[in-house]
This record gives C-alpha cells, structure tokens and sequence, in this order.
C-alpha cells in the first residue's frame, strides 16, 4: 500500500510518498513560495535531491506539478497516479469538534472550515490542499490527522484558562497542545525500543525545533502540554516568546503605538531568544544562537540558558502531573541534534537523579538512550516522524 502524505501551509507544500509495506520513503519534497514568481520546489529520489524552479500561483498548480515528478520519467517512482492508495493531510488544528483523525467527507471539510480562525494560516492551507487532491485523485481515499488530536485526553482542569467561561463557550478559548503527532509517534517508539507496554510509562516528550513544545505522557495519553491556545504559548522558541506576563503585551502596545496585528506578528516573528541577542547579527536559526554561546557571545550564552532552564522546568512540571516520570526524550531538529541543548537541560535535573552520559550524548539524530545506567529517570534520544505516523493513521482508517 502506497501513502501519500502532505502537508500544505499557507505558501508551502511538503510531502512524502510512503511504501507502507516496508515504511520505506519513496519520494518527498518541499514546494515553496507558492504565489509568487520564485517559486520552487525540491524534490528528493534515492537520496537524490533535485531543485527546481517552477511558478505556481495556487495550491493546485503547486500540487499539480509535484504529481507530475511522482510519475514522470526522470524522477518518478509511480506508473501512474492509481497506485496511489489514500492520502494523508497534516492538519495543525482540529479545534474542538474534530479530536480524533477522520476519512474526508462534507462534514469534515466543513468543521474544517469552522476552525480556520484557530490557525487561519495553516488550517486554510490544508483546506486548499485537500480540495485540489479531491479534484485530482477523485477516486481516491483522503485522510486528515490532527496536530491537536492527541491532546484531547487532558483533563477540563488542565486546559481550561482562568477567564470567563463565556470565552470558552462562545469563542473556544481553550489550551490545545500542538505537536500531537510527533509526540505520539516518539512516545510509542520508545516503547518499542524498551520492548514495553506504553500504557504501563510516564514519559516527558520534548519536541524541540524551530516551534518547540513539552508533552507528558502518561499510559500512551497525552495528560498535559506546554502550547496552549496557539503554537505562541509555552517554551521561548527561536522568534516565538512562549509565555510571557500577559501585561508586558499590552505595555509595548502602548508604548510603540502597536496595533494587534502587529503585536502578533511580533510575537510570533520577531520575539523569543533570537530577539534577546539583538544586535549581535545572528540568523533565525537556532545552530547559530548555539554556536555564539559556545564562542562566548554573551547574549546568546543568556538566550541559550533560557531555552534549557525553561525545558527543564516543564519537565519537573510534569513530573507533578502524572506522579513521576519514568523516560524523557528528546526530538526535533534541536533535540535530536544538539548535545549542548540536552546537557544543559540534564544538568539541571541532576537534582532529580538524571545522569547524562556526555560521551553518548555526543549523538545527532538516532535513537539511543544517553543516561547512564545509575540515572534514576532514562533519558532518550528518538528522532520523530510525523509523516509516517500519519501514513499509519491513514492505513488504520481506510483499512476500517
């Protein structure tokens, strides 16, 4: 069985073509800047990769194109478009009304619709998304999977916010959870790995990325998170604040003369730890933050030390929620791959029993534990895959 998985942003297509049978990744790829004239797309076979610029003013010509490399010649892996057997769409918020992963219809589509003013960028992107697929492979079986899906096991003292109850009711406002997928996907790995039972595990899932958040997981549910109503919330990230008081928002609107928009855009875009080496001409990207600390850019060492100390404090959060903690692991571009990251958050869990061994931890991107054997709580490295773990939700659902 074949699955194609995508996941369309509001400028972006990402996808990858999966052989279910062996979870081997037969294509994949990344469309670009769709809607404006540098448009373009890189397009992976074989470990190949293959960039080519190609306009695309909407979603259809974008998605157009990459099933033509999916069966051309030169790059195809496919004959034809019916070896296709369903496809998987990645959609970041399911809102309320829709919690678990379901088979498109009307209804979903209009739920869908209903929950863009939750993500309006990604949820109208992923909307666009399926209907040009329906257009497409109109014989075809299409699934959506839900980024908040697997947050919806937290209990209504745990999500809900200390604000009127009529913002809840009228508007939805609410702690979501975001990363649902890849925290699902790490904490059954683990298991595998362990050769447990997850129903039987409490572990701290930290997917840390350009976009970072903490899950407990206790019995394969997830029972609290650290995003809340929006990706904004939780963890400082590389130009998202994370959590802030509430009043400093409101303070700078004043004294910039900010609009609401602005201020959004701001939070999301220009603020967390990047904003706090102002100045010091370092890129939105978290490999160059981490590497002016190591030179000694004092700035960066401060902006780092937030990052970690505030992992770390959500860790020891967690601890409280599910009454202990047996695994933490680490996930996502940083937290597969930056040892000085999950040493600096070890290290300030020594307190706890957490034992680093520095010598593992040396490890980019595979899947090892990295505590020693005296650790009191393992600690893991285990590299996520969201697109798989949706290609397997879809199996699950067509297969019904």
């Amino acid at each position: 069985m074949k699955i194609l998985v995508v996941n369309c942003g509001s400028s972006s297509v990402k996808y990858q073509l999966i052989n279910m049978e062996t979870e081997e990744v037969m294509a994949s790829g990344k469309y670009e800047r769709i809607g404006e004239t540098e448009a373009f797309i890189v397009h992976k076979v074989n470990g190949e990769k293959h960039k080519m610029e190609h306009p695309a003013e909407t979603h259809k010509e974008a998605i157009e194109f990459i099933l033509e490399q999916l069966t051309c010649k030169e790059y195809g892996v496919i004959n034809t478009l019916d070896e296709i057997d369903a496809v998987g769409h990645r959609i970041v918020h399911g809102g309320e009304k829709l919690v678990q992963s379901y088979i498109v219809d009307e209804r979903v589509k209009q739920l869908l619709r209903e929950a863009i003013d939750l993500a309006p960028l990604h949820n109208s992107g992923a909307l666009s998304g399926i209907e040009v697929m329906e257009k497409l492979l109109p014989n075809t079986p299409m699934v959506t999977v839900y980024d908040t899906a697997f947050h919806q096991t937290i209990e209504k003292d745990r999500y809900m916010y200390p604000l009127p109850y009529r913002f809840y009711e009228k508007y939805g406002i609410r702690k979501y959870g975001f990363h649902g997928t890849s925290h699902m996907y790490v904490s059954q790995r683990l298991a595998e790995i362990e050769g447990k039972d997850v129903k039987d595990l409490k572990i701290v899932s930290c997917h840390l990325g350009q976009g970072s958040s903490i899950c407990a997981v206790k019995g394969g549910k997830s029972v609290d998170t650290s995003m809340g109503f929006t990706p904004l919330g939780g963890l400082p990230m590389v130009t998202r604040c994370g959590d802030i008081d509430p009043s400093t928002v409101l303070y700078i609107m004043r004294k910039e003369n900010m609009s609401a928009a602005e201020m959004e855009q701001f939070l999301n875009k220009k603020a967390g730890i990047l904003s706090m080496t102002e100045g010091e001409g370092i890129a939105p990207d978290f490999r160059e933050i981490s590497d002016k600390a190591t030179e000694g850019n004092e700035k960066a060492m401060v902006a780092l030390n937030t990052f970690t100390y505030s992992i770390a404090q959500y860790i020891v959060r967690y601890m409280v929620a599910m009454g202990g903690i047996d695994y933490i692991l680490f996930t996502g571009g940083i937290g597969e791959n930056q040892a000085n990251v999950r040493e600096g958050v070890c290290n300030f869990l020594e307190f706890m029993g957490v034992e680093l061994d520095k010598e593992k931890n040396k490890i980019r991107g595979e899947e090892l534990q990295i505590s020693t054997d005296n650790s009191k709580i393992k600690v893991f490295v285990v590299p996520t895959n969201e697109e798989l773990m949706i290609a397997k939700e879809t199996v699950r659902l067509i297969n019904k």
